[in-house]
């Protein structure tokens, strides 16, 4: 298959890679350094499920030249959506598959509103991956992916998809209810990543705390609530598996919303919690914790944002 990586940081340079070491024609993504490394020596995987191997696909910043392709894994960060959305249009073709592999709940529907419902299919991917080095991504936790349908039931292409990446070892599910799954994860990160930035905890920390848990545990139901105005197919068992994940995350880990914000990061608030506030506004549903959650992260954003600027203007 001819295959872009549309943003090749954690998520998109491993699976992407995975797919380049089964012989598909894939192309990387990239900027800055990290281009030029990919360039230079290829995209280094170091994975704690699959060791360590490097791939030598094309890497670009510009799509132009590229050609039509098969399927684009559509893995940035929210706030670069606007951008990357232009970059993937000379990609597209009739038979273009466009897969969204990011955190937050309405990526799926900017593919829609730029290309179309019948070219795009949503997912999720339950892993640790970043950027260590330009060039090399490290993969830990489970590497599993998840994907399916806007709306629930299961297609040939979706049964084809399934086929193409296993071969190519990815871990991954074909889901019924892709929407479901998607939300049952939205409002697990949503609540707890919001509440370990804004506490500074670690996970021990802030589920071992019974008023901090009840926070993160009102914040997800908060969530689940807007998705069942909005009429999406809540899965009933999506609180207790949020709170169950809750439990299983590593005690002395961090949300990556929180890590960013304490690098200095630019980070996905607005993806995040700000993609709760204004769902929840347009279906009238009041999510005071999140709210309250928004207002109490938003000023250290745009700190962060300010700074940034800064730096890149000197």
């Amino acid at each position: 298959m001819r295959i872009t990586v549309m943003g090749t940081g954690g998520v998109g340079g491993y699976f992407g890679a995975l797919l380049a070491r089964a012989g598909h024609q894939v192309t990387f993504v990239a900027r800055g350094a990290h281009l030029a490394a990919l360039q230079a020596r290829g995209l280094r995987i170091e994975s704690a499920l699959d060791g360590t191997f490097t791939v030598h696909g094309q890497a670009v910043a510009d799509t132009t030249q590229v050609g039509v392709q098969d399927l684009v894994l559509f893995t940035v960060k929210m706030y670069d959506n606007a951008s990357a959305l232009a970059a993937t249009r000379p990609l597209v073709g009739p038979d273009t598959i466009l897969l969204t592999l990011q955190n937050g709940i309405d990526n799926g529907e900017q593919l829609v509103q730029a290309f179309g419902a019948e070219q795009v299919m949503i997912g999720s991917a339950y892993m640790e991956g970043r950027i260590t080095e330009p060039g090399v991504i490290m993969q830990a936790g489970p590497g599993i992916a998840v994907f399916g349908e806007l709306t629930p039931g299961i297609t040939p292409r979706g049964q084809r998809l399934l086929h193409v990446f296993q071969e190519a070892g990815w871990r991954v599910e074909l889901q019924e209810n892709m929407p479901g799954m998607l939300w049952k994860k939205f409002a697990y990160i949503a609540g707890s990543a919001a509440v370990c930035a804004a506490t500074n905890s670690d996970y021990a920390e802030m589920r071992s705390i019974p008023e901090t848990r009840d926070i993160i545990r009102q914040a997800i139901e908060e969530v689940l609530a807007v998705g069942r105005a909005r009429g999406a197919p809540i899965l009933e068992d999506s609180l207790t598996w949020s709170m169950t994940a809750l439990d299983q995350f590593p005690g002395q880990g961090r949300a990556s919303l929180a890590k960013d914000f304490l690098a200095g990061n630019q980070v996905e608030l607005e993806g995040i919690t700000g993609a709760v506030i204004r769902l929840a506004r347009e279906v009238g549903v009041p999510v005071p914790i999140n709210a309250t959650l928004y207002g109490i992260l938003k000023p250290w954003a745009l700190r962060i944002a300010v700074q940034r600027d800064g730096q890149h203007k000197a």
